[in-house]
């Protein structure tokens, strides 16, 4: 592999999703964005509860980071509709993945970063 290949977004989301079913937990793609660069957003779910949105990022040392993004879990459903709704217009290519399993920062941070 050349020094500067890098895992696509399409792959990235696969392996999450099959890790997550394979905890017996469910991810569910709620926008498919570019397959190569398109950035990834994780809404983590708890017991079927909205616990947060997160966006992997470049950490500029060559890896990445999954940073807590968007409106809190006590800000509500609208609000991260809404918030969801302004990004996928700025961004078109943008991946919303949802998790619903214990631990589910857990499971996107080992998985994308």
């Amino acid at each position: 592999m050349a020094a500067d290949a890098r895992l696509t977004s399409v792959m990235l989301v696969g392996a999450l999703r099959r890790r997550v079913g394979a905890a017996g937990g469910f991810a569910t793609i709620l926008c498919k964005g570019d397959e190569i660069s398109g950035v990834i957003l994780i809404q983590t779910l708890e017991k079927g509860q909205f616990s947060g949105l997160f966006e992997r990022v470049s950490n500029f040392d060559g890896g990445h980071a999954l940073l807590r993004c968007g409106p809190s879990p006590d800000e509500g459903m609208e609000a991260l509709d809404a918030y969801l709704a302004r990004r996928r217009r700025s961004d078109p290519d943008l991946w919303v993945v949802e998790l619903d399993v214990a631990e589910a920062e857990r499971f996107a941070v080992e998985t994308l970063c």
